[in-house]
């Protein structure tokens, strides 16, 4: 299976284990920037680790902290493999562009439909040109 996707924001193609989340999250205060662990104690994923993963999100609980928190995992080392959302969060990725600016390595941000999230498990690669395909094909 691969998908095509609207890239949001360019950066390093990615590859790792699928993490669908079944809720929105707050990366203020939900994710820990050191580790990238979901700290969030009510969020179904409680205690998963973003880093390395390619994180399908089907929507954010708005901060305006979430890009600072963001550009924290990108320069600490712990940022997810790729991000895929549902609907563009301007406030998160703009802690991708920022951490890019900086010169920092980044991990690219797709747009699809959250239909199709279900549909992803084991490892996930996401292209240079923003298709999403299961490693193995």
């Amino acid at each position: 299976m691969s998908t095509a996707a609207e890239i949001l924001v360019p950066g390093k193609a990615g590859e790792g284990e699928a993490l669908v989340l079944t809720a929105p999250i707050s990366f203020w205060g939900g994710v820990d920037p050191k580790t990238g662990r979901i700290a969030d104690v009510r969020h179904p994923q409680h205690g998963e680790i973003i880093a390395g993963r390619v994180l399908f999100l089907p929507g954010t609980i708005g901060s305006s902290s979430a890009s600072a928190v963001l550009m924290e995992l990108v320069h600490n080392g712990r940022p997810p493999a790729g991000l895929v959302l549902h609907e563009p969060d301007a406030i998160l990725l703009l802690g991708l562009i920022v951490a890019r600016e900086m010169g920092w390595e980044t991990p690219m941000a797709v747009r699809l439909g959250r239909e199709t999230f279900e549909t992803y498990g084991g490892r996930v690669r996401i292209a240079e040109d923003g298709a999403l395909a299961v490693s193995g094909e």
